[in-house]
């Protein structure tokens, strides 16, 4: 057919006016993108005239740093709330303020509601198959559970270890895993029906239930409290030394053992009216290492399946420019661009926190998307030009396009590193370098395969232009590498089917009425289920989410939440310097405190425990005068004596001085992050 002319147009010249500016002509648009394209292309040209260079140097430089691997934490426990907790929280400060102030003995005087922060612990929750387990053979069924557990031991350091030897202790006994319970152990025939909730008053001694009991039916109230009628669940809880380190190893030992031996203790008793699911300290620790060490397995699969997309999207019926080794390389030079970041930054000492093991999910998505965009690049260039003048045009395509995405992503990884969570800092700190090798590889090492790769294609297409005679046009060869008579031009455009289809269909279809008004009615359909999405955010960490679907943590936190949840943590009130607590208007300001404490919506003012409250009745009961200074201090030692759980919250200098003292009050119906966010506002 003849070829059309085509004709340029007229320039229209348009008069400008003195002040207006000049002609869009004469202004440079492309200051960034024309330099780096030169750039890039004298870059691709080297490329193209020393592959081997290219391909070996950086190959070298990841041996080298792909030792730092050798630094890589195996079988060490990650500190999670140092990596998963906001750096210089006020919470830190303050815990550390009572750690120094406030002392406990986990030997011989613990006091759960006293512990600063968390000691090992063994929990179990048994939940009653009946409407309640206050009866006798429900409780029979939870002491044979007890009993099991309390005759666990384990071998440490080639001695016999028993629960009585790593158990917090008070007064040279294990503290009771539930004191109900414990109250019934003793006593078979204690009156169930008469028991009395939060607290029960057993032969004198106060017993605290918070937290012991749940999905409970009160009745009647006496006084501050209410008869349990029926309480569905009761939690057994383990309290293990902590203080000392040897005690604390002896504990993490005994606890190990118990999380292997709890499932056959289960088996074992064959509980028929309950069921029983637990938790440790150590579960958090373990549930969520096991949790990211199920990914390693993921890489290889991963990394198959984006070799075999790799493949498939490369792959041609013409093997003469078909991509399928190259696309594999492509990913190969993402693994080793993960080795180079990895390595480099563990020789500079850098922390190693397990999430950054998702982190080369990332660096391959990053790498491929480059390596096809590098091998489009490569599929427009002339097939006439000798391999430095396509590498070169190759780089000046892509230069841009590769530049910016980097770029970007560094950059955003990189802002990530001012997070007040270190493992954030870390996770970025790593993603973000291997970003920048990942970048660094494509246009050295992936760049040079790609030459090398080119200059097999231009000697096959060579071979067959030479063999191109009357006899051998249909050889077996020919065939094999050109099925169905497909062979490329001479400008070497071809154009792949996929690139048919969005061409000559779909670009088409896309651009009639109809389509656009679907297309313009989808985008409003997802940009309100965007915005609604945003409102159904929820703040905080749900635990269950760090763990497996089948993880013995996740019925644990489901049995808790659903009879656990209306009590919460105690909260300490400290007092933290030293103040006259015999002046009347002192104690009417604490009072006054206290009170502002107790009015939020989250708080049982009927369960608030302050030694002040109790101390000015003790003086007054002796005849003694709480406003006079001598009989304030002197009567302290008298009244821990005989309330001795309050030994912990008050501090007496040498000097009789009062330096700090503390009280706490009972929050309740925060389980959910926001309503402790509203808690503390």
């Amino acid at each position: 057919p003849a070829e059309r002319s085509v004709l340029p147009l007229p320039r229209l010249e348009v008069p400008r006016r003195r002040g207006h500016w000049p002609s869009s002509s004469r202004w440079h648009t492309d200051c960034l993108e024309a330099p780096l394209s030169r750039a890039f292309g004298r870059l691709g040209w080297e490329v193209g005239a020393h592959p081997w260079l290219f391909l070996l140097l950086p190959m070298l430089l990841t041996a080298a740093l792909g030792t730092g691997l050798y630094y890589l934490p195996v079988g060490k426990d990650e500190d999670l709330e140092e990596q998963y907790t906001p750096i210089g929280g006020p919470a830190k400060a303050e815990r550390s303020f009572v750690r120094e102030h406030f002392t406990t003995n986990d030997s011989y005087s613990f006091f759960h509601s006293r512990i600063s922060s968390e000691a090992n612990f063994a929990s179990l929750l048994v939940v009653s198959d009946s409407d309640t387990l206050l009866e006798q053979d429900i409780l029979e069924e939870v002491t044979r559970l007890d009993e099991q557990v309390q005759s666990l031991s384990v071998q440490v350091n080639g001695s016999r270890c028993g629960y009585e030897d790593v158990c917090a202790k008070y007064k040279n006994s294990c503290v009771p895993p539930n004191p109900l319970l414990y109250a019934w152990q003793n006593n078979k025939a204690l009156n169930l029906s008469a028991i009395t909730f939060p607290n029960y008053d057993h032969e004198g001694h106060p017993l605290f239930l918070t937290g012991f009991f749940g999905g409970n039916e009160l009745g009647k109230r006496i006084g501050k409290n209410h008869v349990l009628q029926e309480a569905k669940a009761l939690r057994l809880l383990y309290f293990l030394k902590t203080e000392v380190l040897e005690d604390r190893l002896k504990s993490r030992e005994w606890l190990t053992h118990f999380l292997n031996q709890i499932n056959t203790i289960k088996k074992n008793l064959n509980l028929k009216k309950t069921e029983v699911v637990y938790f440790t300290s150590l579960s958090r620790q373990l549930e969520f290492q096991a949790t990211s060490m199920t990914v390693i397995p993921l890489f290889h699969l991963a990394y198959v399946l984006i070799i075999l997309f790799a493949v498939i999207s490369c792959f041609r019926f013409n093997c003469a420019q078909n991509k399928m080794w190259t696309a594999i390389f492509g990913v190969v030079s993402a693994f080793l661009a993960v080795v180079s970041g990895f390595g480099l930054l563990l020789h500079m000492g850098v922390p190693f926190v397990i999430i950054v093991a998702n982190s080369p999910f990332l660096i391959l998505g990053v790498g491929v998307d480059d390596m096809f965009i590098m091998i489009s690049a490569w599929q427009k260039t002339n097939l006439t030009e000798n391999i430095r003048e396509r590498m070169s045009n190759v780089f000046s395509r892509v230069a841009v396009s590769i530049t910016i995405t980097t770029l970007t992503n560094v950059l955003a990884f990189y802002t990530g590193i001012m997070s007040s969570f270190r493992s954030v800092q870390y996770f970025c700190i790593y993603t973000g370098t291997t970003l920048l090798f990942c970048y660094f590889y494509n246009i050295t090492c992936f760049g040079a395969f790609m030459a090398l790769d080119g200059i097999r294609e231009e000697v096959c297409l060579r071979w067959l232009k030479k063999s191109e005679t009357l006899d051998q046009k249909y050889s077996l060869f020919k065939k094999f590498c050109f099925p169905f008579g497909s062979f490329v031009d001479e400008d070497g455009t071809e154009i792949h089917p996929m690139n048919l289809f969005f061409r000559d269909y779909f670009g088409p279809f896309l651009t009639t009425t109809e389509s656009k008004f679907f297309v313009v009615l989808i985008y409003i359909l997802y940009i309100s289920s965007s915005i609604y999405g945003c409102f159904q955010v929820q703040e905080g960490l749900d635990l269950r989410n760090l763990a497996s679907d089948d993880s013995y943590i996740t019925p644990y936190f489901n049995v808790e939440e659903q009879y656990f949840s209306e009590y919460g943590p105690r909260v300490m009130v400290v007092v933290t310097k030293s103040i006259n607590y015999w002046d009347k208007h002192v104690r009417q300001k604490l009072e006054t405190c206290m009170t502002d404490f107790e009015s939020n919506d989250y708080v049982d003012r009927d369960l608030t425990e302050f030694w002040l409250n109790a101390y000015v009745p003790y003086l007054e009961g002796n005849g003694q005068d709480p406003n006079d200074k001598n009989a304030f201090i002197n009567g302290i030692s008298g009244f821990l004596t005989a309330f001795p759980g309050f030994t912990y919250d008050i501090n007496i200098s040498p000097s009789n001085e009062i330096t700090s003292s503390r009280g706490f009050i009972q929050t309740t119906h925060v389980s959910s992050s926001n309503n402790k966010k509203i808690m503390l506002a």
